[in-house]
């Protein structure tokens, strides 16, 4: 039992996945902290409920990476009805207005929806999590307040159609961590005179995972009961794919465990990952500009 307490201390990295419509994010991280038996896991970015998709899930010391991770591009397949707007901007709201649809064509709809690539202002839904005075905007909706939501910037990289069946339509949306598609939704339908609201979101693609990498929750529950789940566990130094990799000798991983530089090779700036021989994520290193050596930020290596 000692053995099995310690290795449960250890076990550090990803778990990436597919989340079924109708659960929370925070739901699915619940029951893998109850099938794991490993109290320290977190998502990194809320997917909600009537979404479906890449729910990437870190695990142990694993979940220091969190604000790192969560800062990761994000991609989604999203159904749209055009002809009706929603308060919500979603199928779980109530209709706010009706227009007819039939005069748009597919090119029409191609071209409002390439304006909305770029750098752009986005206000976030009435119903959503962001808080205003340190309270949740959703409860001054519910509570019938108006309050005045703020634009925020989100980077819009691509929107492409995947299906053109009006009044639905189903788009490719490639878009910076923080952007709402109901938004985008409702926008949309705003800018073609119509109405517009989000009926399916699934997410593709968080960061460098993809549904590829992703188990599904029921898969990951049945691998629970056999004791077998940790297969499906990916290596906490994948979590950061995309980041600079500095490979470690012994000498240097003490040296970087007890909080003291390394020299960085010439051309090197910025941000790294800094991986042992073995693979192990070892700390999150930045460039110090003066030395040019490597000054750890963030330490995960355990002996």
């Amino acid at each position: 039992m000692d053995n099995i307490d310690q290795m449960k201390n250890v076990v550090s990295g990803v778990l990436v996945v597919d989340k079924p419509i109708g659960l929370t994010s925070h739901d699915v991280v619940q029951i893998i902290r109850r099938g794991t038996g490993i109290r320290r896991a977190g998502h990194t970015g809320t997917l909600d409920p009537r979404a479906s998709g890449v729910l990437v899930v870190l695990i142990g010391p694993a979940v220091r990476l969190s604000e790192y991770v969560s800062a990761s591009d994000k991609r989604y397949q999203a159904t749209i009805r055009l002809g009706s707007s929603t308060d919500t901007y979603d199928s779980e709201g109530t209709i706010t207005g009706s227009h007819p649809v039939e005069g748009i064509t597919e090119e029409q709809f191609n071209e409002v929806l390439q304006k909305f690539v770029g750098e752009i202002e986005q206000v976030p839904p009435p119903y959503s999590a962001v808080k205003v005075h340190g309270k949740k905007a959703y409860d001054f909706a519910r509570e019938g307040e108006e309050i005045d939501l703020q634009p925020r910037k989100i980077h819009v990289y691509s929107l492409d159609i995947l299906e053109w069946a009006p009044p639905e339509a189903v788009i490719d949306v490639y878009c910076s961590s923080g952007t709402y598609v109901r938004s985008l939704a409702n926008d949309l339908g705003n800018q073609l005179g119509c109405g517009a609201h989000l009926i399916g979101l699934r997410r593709t693609k968080s960061g460098k995972f993809t549904l590829r990498d992703a188990v599904p929750l029921r898969r990951l529950q049945e691998a629970f009961v056999a004791g077998t789940w940790y297969k499906n566990l990916i290596p906490a130094a994948e979590a950061l794919a995309d980041w600079p990799m500095v490979e470690l000798d012994g000498d240097q991983v003490e040296l970087i465990r007890h909080g003291h530089r390394v020299p960085a090779d010439p051309g090197m700036t910025g941000w790294a990952r800094g991986v042992s021989e073995q693979g192990d994520l070892v700390a999150l290193l930045q460039v110090d500009e003066e030395t040019h050596e490597w000054q750890p930020r963030k330490v995960f290596f355990q002996s």
